[in-house]
């Protein structure tokens, strides 16, 4: 990607397209942004970086109008911005693609692209020049699309163009595009898909499009940056030139202080020989789950799977593969329609209750809607799944001071931030995004007085959205755990944490599981065609296949 890589030279220094200056806004007691000034050129690519909670959100929606700052303004082209008015926003050539997609899967591609570009009082559409537009942005852009295609019958890179499309057609027919943000672009992407999107996002630096790139993908910013902006703690702490950074010194910035990574000191005793002794932590055996849809395919086919304790087996797959379905029925959400489950040598019920009773821990991706309740303070969500345990409960009534202790150091513990005010009579809502996950990752993962460490640790997207240090953190808690003798099921479509973390690594490809091979077996590209559903990909052929390699420890 030569337009857009750091060793390309250097944007224009033309008049900033995009001027940000003294932008500040609080939330109460909160400094979300303290006089940040920023400006982006045209045909540049400017890194936004930031912990979870460093105000990068804040700043965007300050952009696009869905917040007013309580100081400083923005101007696009030399021209002041109206706060507060997204349509000034649109209208002034901003547009913006969300790491969730935003499609109406049962439209087309056109119908997708042209919403909301129309006049709703129209007598007639003009679908044909809208169609003739853009198929000719599309090639401009090297975005190849079908535009009668059904949005649902895609796969998710081709969701992504249609998405980078909807941002640019909604005013490219009538100025041009000028700004494109990207929040986490390639967070659901194959590897190869990835490349793809680099390849596109060098087209459109070389026509002139100015990017802001937001990712907590260091080696990507690195790779598609020319310049840097890091937030932390609502300040603008620094602005550096992609070619001056690497890894090492942009993750010290964001948090402060140098980045550790995880690794495992020590694992836990793991059966070596072909033949393993004891009860596996988790055995899938002919595992099938219907579709909910008549007629449709089965979700899960004949899913195969042991997993020992001190293991951890990573899932990988694109989004919608089956992934979700497998995290719900080792959640007990979902039961079987064939085949056995057994957690630690015993069958399970399908129901949430008697997996939590098996000691299976779960992080689940929905964070949300699944992983906590919002109206609820944050003690309550940290004992959800534990408080008919003896530390926080006696004859049916619950201790709640114990309870509110046990929250105080998880907040300490996994630095959960937003609760200074009211500390853990804080609402669950009340938190971002990232530290409401840190919330729940420290609800499965830190020890309670009197219980064993959980068996089965079933743990979906645990570092979606967290920013590299929160990462490091996650990444040794779960280490840790296998260490302490649970068992670790990761299903992460993030290929680095994948082979970071992983002793062996399955691919899942509509509803079907590989086999689950010894990290060392795998390369990026064989797990990119895996996951687009190569036909040489060898699928699992029951539990007794091979040996169950000893976890090895990291250095």
């Amino acid at each position: 990607m030569p337009a857009a890589s750091p060793s390309a030279t250097a944007p224009p220094a033309d008049a900033p397209v995009l001027r940000l200056h003294g932008i500040s806004k609080r939330f109460g007691n909160l400094c979300a942004n303290d006089h940040i000034s920023l400006d982006l050129a045209r045909g540049e690519v400017l890194a936004l970086l930031g912990e979870n909670g460093a105000g990068k959100s804040t700043l965007v929606n300050i952009l696009f109008g869905h917040d007013v700052a309580d100081a400083g303004f923005i101007e696009v082209g030399g021209l002041r911005l109206p706060p507060g008015q997204p349509k000034a926003a649109l209208a002034a050539g901003i547009g913006m693609v969300h790491q969730h997609f935003t499609l109406a899967h049962n439209l087309s591609v056109l119908d997708n692209v042209m919403l909301g570009t129309e006049p709703l009082y129209s007598p007639w559409s003009r679908r044909r020049a809208a169609r003739a537009a853009l198929l000719a942005q599309a090639a401009q852009f090297g975005l190849l699309l079908d535009p009668e295609a059904r949005v649902g019958s895609l796969s998710v890179g081709e969701r992504q163009r249609v998405e980078i499309m909807k941002a640019l057609f909604a005013f490219g027919h009538k100025q041009g595009a000028r700004i494109l943000i990207l929040d986490e672009p390639t967070a659901v992407l194959t590897p190869q898909e990835s490349q793809h999107l680099f390849a596109t996002l060098g087209k459109m630096v070389a026509l002139g499009l100015a990017i802001i790139f937001i990712s907590h993908k260091l080696g990507e910013v690195l790779r598609v940056s020319h310049r840097v902006a890091v937030l932390r703690g609502g300040r603008l702490v620094a602005t550096v030139a992609a070619v001056n950074a690497d890894q090492h010194s942009l993750a010290e910035l964001m948090v402060g202080k140098s980045v550790v990574p995880a690794r495992r000191v020590s694992a836990a005793p793991a059966p070596a020989a072909s033949q393993p002794s004891g009860a596996p932590a988790l055995e899938l055996v002919g595992a099938h789950l219907a579709s909910s849809s008549p007629g449709a395919r089965h979700v899960l086919q004949d899913i195969n799977l042991r997993l020992w304790p001190g293991e951890l087996l990573a899932v990988a797959g694109v989004a919608g593969n089956g992934q979700a379905a497998l995290a719900e029925l080792l959640c007990g959400q979902r039961a079987l329609s064939a085949g056995t489950l057994q957690v630690a040598g015993r069958a399970v019920p399908a129901r949430p209750a008697a997996f939590v009773q098996a000691g299976v821990a779960r992080v689940p991706e929905d964070r949300h809607q699944v992983g906590a309740i919002g109206d609820l303070s944050l003690w309550e969500n940290a004992v959800l799944e534990r408080f008919r345990l003896p530390a926080f409960s006696r004859c049916s009534w619950l201790k709640r001071r114990a309870a509110k202790a046990h929250a105080q150091a998880l907040l300490q513990r996994f630095d959960v931030r937003g609760a200074e005010q009211t500390g853990v009579a804080t609402r669950a809502r009340q938190l971002s995004g990232g530290n409401l996950q840190k919330l729940i990752l420290g609800r499965v993962l830190m020890a309670t007085a009197g219980a064993p460490p959980p068996p089965l640790i079933v743990a979906q997207q645990p570092t979606w959205g967290l920013d590299v240090g929160a990462v490091a953190c996650v990444h040794q808690q779960l280490l840790d755990a296998c260490a302490a003798g649970s068992a670790v099921l990761l299903i992460s479509e993030d290929l680095d944490e994948v082979f970071a973390l992983a002793d062996r690594i399955a691919v899942m490809h509509q509803g079907r599981l590989s086999a689950a091979l010894p990290r060392a077996e795998w390369t990026m590209a064989r797990i990119g065609l895996a996951m687009a559903g190569a036909a040489d990909i060898e699928h699992s052929a029951g539990p007794a296949r091979g040996s169950i390699p000893t976890p090895t420890a990291r250095a």
